[in-house]
């Protein structure tokens, strides 16, 4: 028993020094990949870009440029939005790139970044510089939208295509939540505010299916006319073969002209060497979005220091209070961030670039707050990525010009609060009971064991219609509508982009790019440089910090797949009983 102890002893105590000592390996690896990102590359010639879709791409590229799991103890490089972008319009130009392979993975980005990709790559053919489109084992619907860009989109000989339309799924809470004796009390305004539905109903209400419906079908309409225009088929005959489930093999994919060819990658790679006018062997030169961005980008026209800036503030995530992160919008960070350019005299115009679905109502009011001063002083431009929704669209109401992609999600001006009642989880299920003490008839006001009373009902609806009142005066305000016409388009409905222009809620299509050049054309700006913010946080803080959610995330993923998302929706709206202003669904477009 004494050896046992001893043993053992020892054992734990080498895990633990091991673990120690590992844990320094690492953060030194991340430090040095972390202290060479911003070390300037070269490339040779007849070189050829390689952009992979296989994950989500954020905005703005993180200052972390590594992504490394500690269950894998693999490492991955991430690039955002804002690089892929510029990354294309300096390969247009650049002699050294010959054009670029566009290849798929299983994951996808939302569908409106997808479009601002899509844009920017044909922006790219207009250098003449090919665009050949790969997926070796999958490739999803709106990857398949992005791939029609391409001069020759190739798959795997055994590669799944998926064609088939889009869905929309909705998980209901309502029966597992009165099995568990709970009952959710819903105070709202807007009969199409369904963030709540879950909780009281086990289906989608007539005003749910219809705003989704409305969604869905505007974002395939698009594309479809798209895919349409590209293949040179027709939006009937495409809709057709998603509705007959032509595609249940690769060779039907081509046979339908979809695609261009079936080819393994070694022949796609002998493909993209004879395009690139290399010789028969040689190894092909593809190079990385993430080691491109670090490629020095050629300058033309006047040399020197620009002192004139454009401020690009990027507001992505939840509204909530504090902080936040470089994944949600925190209000003391964004004011901050905000007053800062507004009171900066060298910076002529903002960017408030956002994909949120909402969030907190007393934190939307004060960035929007923010936004409206700001933009008494210099033009603002709201950019609007995949969404823009409920307390994203209230952030951007006071902005002199809002700019979305016909797919981005927007709207769903309404609001909201929940307060759950488990009384009968408490005494049924339990046996357990409250009593209380108070000093004043309220003072056990939103208590969870106990259903709200009269009085209270009516005092949180007051704080309801009294914030939607608000959100449609700033709209009212905003987008120079009356207000009587902002409530029939608000009601907490949601928009896709192309609604949204149609009932005044959007200016004008266009991404990041088309929102800094009417940024500077409103200021008067022929000569400027971007100021990106918020600041990013230190990557080694951010990875300590980030590091038990990461490892929560992981451990949901593996255990419950894709459906781990319900429980992170699910948590969000039972812990938001204060008002909320936010999306009545999560989406995923595949």
């Amino acid at each position: 028993m004494k050896n046992f102890l001893k043993y053992t002893l020892a054992t734990i105590t080498g895990v633990i020094i091991s673990t120690f000592l590992l844990s320094i390996i690492m953060f030194g690896i991340l430090g040095i990949l972390i202290s060479s990102s911003d070390k300037p590359v070269s490339i040779n010639s007849n070189s050829i870009l390689h952009l992979k879709i296989d994950r989500a791409i954020p905005d703005r590229t993180p200052q972390n440029p590594v992504d490394f799991n500690f269950f894998s103890f693999s490492i991955t490089h991430r690039i955002g939005l804002n690089d892929i972008l510029e990354n294309l319009e300096k390969a247009k130009i650049d002699p050294k790139i010959t054009g670029i392979f566009l290849e798929f993975g299983i994951l996808t980005p939302g569908i409106a970044t997808m479009e601002e990709i899509r844009d920017a790559l044909e922006d790219f053919k207009s250098s003449g510089k090919f665009i050949i489109a790969f997926a070796n084992d999958v490739l999803p619907q709106s990857s398949y939208y992005l791939s029609t860009i391409a001069d020759k989109i190739y798959i795997n000989p055994v590669a799944i295509f998926e064609f088939f339309g889009l869905r929309a799924e909705i998980m209901y809470y309502k029966g597992a939540l009165d099995k568990l004796g709970i009952e959710m009390q819903i105070i709202r305004h807007g009969k199409f505010k369904s963030a709540v539905e879950p909780f009281f109903r086990k289906n989608m209400s007539e005003e749910s299916r219809e705003q989704i419906m409305a969604y869905i079908g505007s974002i395939w309409n698009q594309m479809l006319t798209q895919i349409s225009e590209a293949r040179n088929i027709s939006v009937d005959e495409l809709n057709r073969i998603a509705d007959e489930l032509v595609i249940q093999q690769p060779e039907n994919a081509l046979n339908s002209g979809l695609i261009d060819g079936l080819m393994y990658q070694d022949e796609v790679i002998d493909t993209l060497r004879v395009k690139s006018k290399l010789e028969d062997k040689k190894r092909i030169r593809l190079i990385s979005m993430t080691k491109y961005s670090k490629v020095p980008k050629k300058r033309s026209g006047k040399k020197g220091l620009v002192r004139d800036k454009i401020a690009v503030i990027y507001a992505t995530g939840v509204i909530g209070m504090g902080e936040g992160s470089e994944s949600s919008i925190g209000g003391r960070r964004f004011v901050k961030a905000i007053r800062t350019v507004r009171k900066d005299t060298s910076v002529k115009a903002i960017v408030l670039r956002v994909n949120s679905p909402g969030g907190s109502a007393l934190v939307s009011e004060q960035i929007w707050r923010e936004v409206y001063l700001a933009q008494k002083e210099k033009p603002v431009i709201g950019s609007m990525g995949n969404l823009a929704a409920s307390g994203g669209y209230y952030i951007l109401a006071a902005a002199d010009t809002l700019i979305s992609h016909p797919t981005t999600l927007t709207g769903s001006i309404g609001v909201f609060g929940t307060i759950p009642n488990a009384e009968k989880l408490f005494n049924d299920k339990l046996g357990l009971t409250f009593d209380v003490a108070k000093t004043n008839e309220y003072s056990d006001f939103g208590s969870i064991y106990r259903p709200l009373r009269i009085a209270e009902r009516e005092y949180l609806q007051s704080s309801v219609e009294k914030t939607y009142e608000t959100f449609i005066l700033h709209v009212s305000e905003g987008r120079n509508m009356p207000a009587h016409e902002v409530d029939k388009i608000g009601q907490g409905r949601v928009w896709s982009g192309i609604n949204a222009k149609e009932v005044g809620l959007v200016d004008l299509f266009g991404g990041l790019k088309t929102a800094i050049d009417i940024a500077a054309e409103k200021a008067n700006l022929e000569r400027f440089r971007i100021v990106v913010y918020p600041k990013l946080e230190d990557p080694l803080e951010k990875l300590l910090k980030n590091l038990t959610g990461e490892l929560r995330t992981i451990y949901l993923r593996k255990e419950l797949g894709n459906y781990y998302k319900y429980i992170e929706d699910l948590k969000e709206v039972i812990n938001s009983h204060k008002i909320q202003m936010h999306l009545p669904f999560s989406y995923e477009i595949y």
